[in-house]
């Protein structure tokens, strides 16, 4: 006699993980905006009630697998400890990870479809850049209490170092117009980036 109903619990995660394998490869080639969830489908080799029972609909999927993503930036973060050290070490790992060729192909969809789809931009920013303007909030309003930081808004500190990392290198490269950075540059991005934030550029002549 045939069982039915839903898979057992790790068949299920199984299926879940190769529909976001497949979707993040299709994202990459196709767009947002021209694939179809049948084609997500067919190459997952699951069904369409599948997708749908996981992710909802497309933009579902997509902040699934921003999500994905997301938490394995998150996961593998370093833990915070002396501020200056943990400033830079989360601004290497960050600066490698957006610098991803695949990373940067994400963010130009985005960026081509927000207008039309704008719950994709809502997904793209609730999944992946709020997660970690929050986590540096957290970061800073800690280190706050031990006295390492001034009582400024701890999430202004958190942006206005993000904004330090997404500098004029990360829009061109963005923009096709600048090469992926190798370990070299990088280690040059982060010391200048939270040299920059930690102590201004004014030489303290008078």
């Amino acid at each position: 006699m045939v069982k039915c109903g839903r898979p057992p619990k790790g068949q299920e995660l199984l299926s879940r993980d190769r529909v976001l394998d497949s979707a993040l490869k299709l994202f990459l080639e196709n767009g947002y905006g021209n694939l179809s969830m049948e084609k997500v489908a067919r190459d997952a080799h699951v069904s369409m009630r599948t997708i749908y029972r996981y992710f909802g609909n497309k933009a579902g999927l997509f902040g699934a697998v921003i999500r994905r993503c997301s938490d394995q930036f998150a996961d593998s973060l370093p833990e915070f400890g002396e501020p200056q050290q943990a400033l830079q070490e989360f601004a290497r790992h960050f600066i490698t990870r957006i610098t991803r060729s695949d990373v940067v192909r994400i963010r130009t969809i985005l960026i081509g479809e927000s207008l039309r789809f704008p719950e994709l931009a809502a997904q793209f920013y609730e999944q992946g850049p709020q997660r970690t303007l929050d986590q540096l909030t957290d970061f800073f309003a800690r280190q706050q209490r031990t006295g390492h930081f001034s009582g400024f808004d701890p999430q202004r500190l958190a942006d206005h170092f993000l904004s330090c990392l997404r500098n004029e290198r990360f829009h061109k490269l963005q923009l096709g117009l600048a090469p992926i950075p190798d370990d070299a540059e990088i280690e040059t991005w982060v010391r200048q980036a939270v040299e920059v934030f930690l102590h201004g550029c004014l030489s303290g002549k008078r």
